[in-house]
């Protein structure tokens, strides 16, 4: 396969899954902002810090605002804390949530990354199969055709339900359409580690300062132990509903969620699909498949020693290090791997399209 489309595979399946988590992430934000109280704050994040939520909006684009651009994109947002141009003010609901997802100028919106799929599987229409190519072109135009800010500001929920199907039905046909081959490897390649990703920003957002906010709760007694207790109960809520995996977390452990069985299960939870360790699994199932020599493959075996540390990180729960040094580890380790896929299989592309550009 020419290095080219393989890249543009990739990036197909990191723009799905990045619209997808980034709806997320931000209908998890809403219920917390619901279900807490959450004042508008300042880009701090005070006011929603002392409400008690960790995934707050402040959080939400520190989480996505973060990210690196993909190949075509002018560049990202700013980190949390300092306010994009087209933000004035305030980092509130009323701000972040258009910027993140109805802002065309914004290569880390809903819409942007939709538009940027769209364009990606137009031009690998003889790749993808027919109706993978139909389910997002009617994605695109679906969001173009009706009035989203207001849908947004009176029932966001709507907005992202239908993102979240969408993008659902994308990889549904990809499962019953697609031939497995390299190409679907690196198109599921793509998706597998945007969604690694994703999840550890998410939880490197959220959970420091929720637990920093705990350690100071719990100097009171009385009722400001019980109201630290809910706190922290809607905060890891929040963060189940972030990546769906509220029904999932309680099949699995059977009791209410606290924030560090929730950053556990997220990060170490193989059975889950959307942990960490799960979509690492995946991702490097789909290099072995695409690999013609997968054993000599930096990134397959990068790949296998972050998933052999996080299952004996899981083992020795008791006596490991905390939460907030594996994710950090992990998250170094995903990003060496993400830069070995692109020396690998796309330099070439690289390359020739610095050429074609001189």
């Amino acid at each position: 396969m020419l290095a080219r489309i393989a890249q543009e595979l990739y990036w197909l399946g990191r723009d799905v899954t990045r619209a997808e988590h980034t709806a997320r992430m931000l209908d998890g934000a809403f219920h917390a902002d619901v279900a807490g109280g959450v004042e508008a704050g300042g880009a701090d994040g005070s006011a929603l810090a002392r409400a008690g939520i960790a995934l707050s909006w402040a959080g939400v684009l520190a989480v996505i605002g973060a990210k690196p651009p993909a190949p075509g994109e002018a560049g990202a947002l700013p980190v949390a804390g300092t306010a994009p141009p087209s933000v004035a003010g305030p980092l509130g609901r009323a701000e972040i949530a258009p910027l993140l997802t109805l802002d065309t100028e914004s290569p880390a919106s809903v819409v942007s990354c939709v538009h940027r799929a769209r364009e990606r599987a137009r031009t690998l229409r003889d790749v993808v199969s027919a109706e993978m190519w139909e389910a997002l072109n009617s994605f695109y135009l679906s969001l173009a055709r009706y009035d989203l800010e207001a849908a947004l500001a009176t029932g966001p929920y709507s907005v992202y339900q239908e993102v979240k199907e969408r993008c659902a039905l994308f990889w549904g046909l990809l499962e019953k359409t697609m031939l497995r081959d390299e190409a679907r490897s690196f198109l599921d390649a793509g998706g597998r580690i945007e969604e690694a990703d994703m999840v550890l920003r998410m939880l490197r957002v959220a959970i420091p300062a929720a637990a920093a906010e705990g350690q100071g709760e719990g100097e009171g007694e009385g009722e400001g132990e019980s109201e630290g207790e809910a706190a922290r109960e809607a905060e890891a809520l929040a963060l189940l509903q972030a990546v769906g995996g509220f029904q999932a977390f309680r099949r699995h452990l059977r009791r209410a969620p606290a924030l560090s069985s929730v950053g556990r299960f997220l990060l170490y939870e193989a059975q889950y699909p959307g942990s960490v360790r799960a979509s690492l699994e995946a991702l490097r199932d789909a290099l072995e498949t695409a690999d013609r020599a997968p054993r000599s493959a930096p990134p397959v075996l990068r790949l296998g020693r972050l998933i052999a540390e996080l299952e004996l990180q899981q083992r020795m729960a008791a006596v490991s290090e905390p939460l907030a040094a594996s994710l950090a580890r992990a998250a170094d380790e995903l990003e060496l791997i993400d830069r070995e896929i692109d020396e690998r299989y796309f330099a070439v592309a690289a390359v020739a399209a610095l050429h074609f550009e001189r």
